[in-house]
């Protein structure tokens, strides 16, 4: 793995990141900071997600939804998710009832293209199948095409679209069958 920082490139091996879950005694204050660093380039391109701007109260009630993940390296936080499964959609949200979800899917600037966004949603789609979900259903900016791409070269489909109050942009409602998927390896 290589990290760029400023004028320096750092080299980290893989299992350098250790991934656990968020626990007693970690802080939502750093959680809302990583969310807002990780989310603030959509939200210079004109895509105010939620995460780029929440309140540490909102972290906290979004944290009380799920089961959080977060990835730290050097004692310092660069990661996130949070999963649920199944997850609670909003009425005539277009998803299969019983799917499983994750949200503040977040990776530190310094730490983009490392593949730990990788191993962030492979976290995720194992616990949303370990908690009894055989499908995973997201929603992301359909403006951020890049996103939509990732997560579409990852086996993510699109299945229809849905407005979120919190947001200025329509999303994608993208949606995975993971039992396809854990049956192919």
């Amino acid at each position: 793995m290589v990290l760029h920082s400023g004028a320096h490139v750092h080299h980290v091996g893989p299992s350098a990141v250790k991934l656990r879950r968020f626990a007693e005694g970690d802080s939502a204050e750093d959680l809302t900071r990583l969310l807002h660093r990780a989310y603030a380039d959509h939200a210079a391109a004109g895509r105010v997600f939620f995460a780029s701007y929440q309140s540490v109260r909102d972290t906290t009630a979004r944290l009380a939804r799920g089961e959080c993940w977060v990835a730290f390296h050097d004692g310092e936080l660069v990661g996130s998710v949070t999963v649920a499964a199944p997850y609670a959609m909003p009425e005539r949200y277009p998803a299969p009832v019983g799917a499983g979800s994750f949200w503040q899917l977040a990776v530190d600037p310094t730490y983009q293209g490392t593949g730990l966004g990788q191993r962030l949603l492979t976290l995720a789609e194992e616990r949303i199948v370990a908690l009894g979900s055989a499908e995973a259903v997201i929603d992301t900016s359909a403006r951020a095409v890049d996103l939509v791409g990732w997560y579409c070269r990852r086996g993510y489909v699109p299945v229809g679209t849905w407005r979120w109050d919190v947001t200025n942009y329509e999303s994608v409602v993208l949606l995975k069958d993971l039992a396809v998927t854990r049956h192919e390896l």
